[in-house]
C-alpha cells in the first residue's frame, strides 16, 4: 500500500512539473507601443483580442456601454509632456483609456484608474477628460484589435483604434513652439551657437524668414561644404521671393552635392532649380 501511495505521489509531482512547464499563447496578447512625439514621447500598453468570427461592434462590444478598449487590464497611455486631446489640456502622466462606442460617434475617456482590471473599479469621478469623435467604416477587415500612431508631425499625431471594419481616430497635439524658442534663444547666448537649428526654428515654427536667413548665413560660416545648408538657404530665399539669389545658392549646393556623391541632394537641387526657372 505504501508503495502504491508513493507511486501516486511521484506521478502527481511529475504531472505538476510537466504542467508548470507548459506556457500557452495568450488569447489577447499585450502590445507596448512607444512613439517619440513633440519634445517627449507617448507610450501605449494594451491587449489585442481577435474577432475569431464574431461580430464585434454592436454585439461583442455593445454600443453605448463603457469598454476597456481592448481586453484584460485597462488600456494605459503615458505622456511625458503636457498634450492637448479633444480640446483639453492633459498633464504628463499615465491614464486609463476607456471608450463608449456608438454607431455614429464614440466617446473617449481618459481616467486615473490605471490599476483597474478592464472596467472593474472604474469611477466616473476619476475621469480626466471626455470627448467625442466620429468613427469611420472601412472595407478592410482588421482581425486583431489594433491601436497605432499615425500622421506623426512635430506638433500633432493621431492615435488610431482599428478593429473589424471600424477606425476611430484621436488627434493629439503638443505645444512646442515656445519651448523651442526658449531653448534656441538661451543657446544663442552660449559659446557654441546653434545657428543651423535656429534657422530651422525661425523658418518652420516661427515663420520668420528674415531671421531664418540671418541664421542660415551664420551657420554657413565655417561650413563652406555643407550642401544641405546651402539648399535650405535657397528654399528660404525662394520663399522670400528672391528667385535669382535662390537659384545661385542652389547651384552652389548642387556642385557640392555632386562632389560629395550625394544623389539625393543632387536631385533635390535639380528639382528646385526647375521650379525657379519656370
Amino acid at each position: 500500500m505504501k508503495k502504491i501511495l508513493a507511486a501516486i505521489v511521484l506521478i502527481s509531482l511529475l504531472y505538476t512539473q510537466v504542467m508548470a512547464q507548459v506556457k500557452m499563447p495568450a488569447p489577447s496578447p499585450v502590445q507596448t507601443v512607444k512613439q517619440d512625439f513633440g519634445m517627449g514621447s507617448i507610450e501605449l500598453i494594451y491587449s489585442r483580442p481577435g474577432t475569431k468570427g464574431r461580430k464585434v461592434f454592436g454585439d461583442l462590444v455593445p454600443n453605448g456601454k463603457l469598454w476597456r478598449t481592448g481586453a484584460n487590464e485597462a488600456t494605459r497611455i503615458t505622456f511625458t509632456e503636457t498634450v492637448e486631446i479633444g480640446g483639453k489640456k492633459i498633464d504628463s502622466g499615465t491614464y486609463a483609456v476607456y471608450t463608449i462606442p456608438g454607431e455614429d460617434s464614440w466617446e473617449i475617456i481618459l481616467n486615473k484608474g490605471i490599476q483597474n482590471w478592464g472596467i472593474d473599479g472604474y469611477k466616473e469621478a476619476e475621469d480626466v477628460a471626455r470627448f467625442k469623435i466620429m468613427p469611420v467604416k472601412t472595407k478592410t477587415m482588421v482581425e486583431t484589435f489594433t491601436m497605432q500612431f499615425t500622421n506623426i508631425k512635430a506638433e500633432s499625431c493621431d492615435l488610431e483604434i482599428l478593429w473589424e471594419k471600424t477606425i476611430a481616430s484621436i488627434r493629439i497635439r503638443a505645444e512646442i513652439k515656445e519651448k523651442l524658442r526658449a531653448q534656441i534663444e538661451a543657446a544663442l547666448t552660449t559659446g557654441k551657437k546653434p545657428y543651423w537649428e535656429a534657422a530651422q526654428f525661425y523658418k518652420e515654427y516661427d515663420n520668420n524668414l528674415p531671421k531664418a536667413l540671418e541664421n542660415v548665413n551664420k551657420a554657413l560660416e565655417g561650413n563652406e561644404k555643407a550642401f544641405w545648408i546651402f539648399l535650405y538657404k535657397a528654399k528660404i530665399q525662394k520663399e522670400l521671393g528672391d528667385n535669382a539669389a535662390a537659384l545661385a545658392t542652389s547651384k552652389t549646393s548642387l556642385t557640392l552635392a555632386r562632389e560629395a556623391s550625394n544623389d539625393d541632394y543632387v536631385k533635390m537641387n535639380q528639382e528646385l532649380q526647375k521650379e525657379l526657372r519656370q
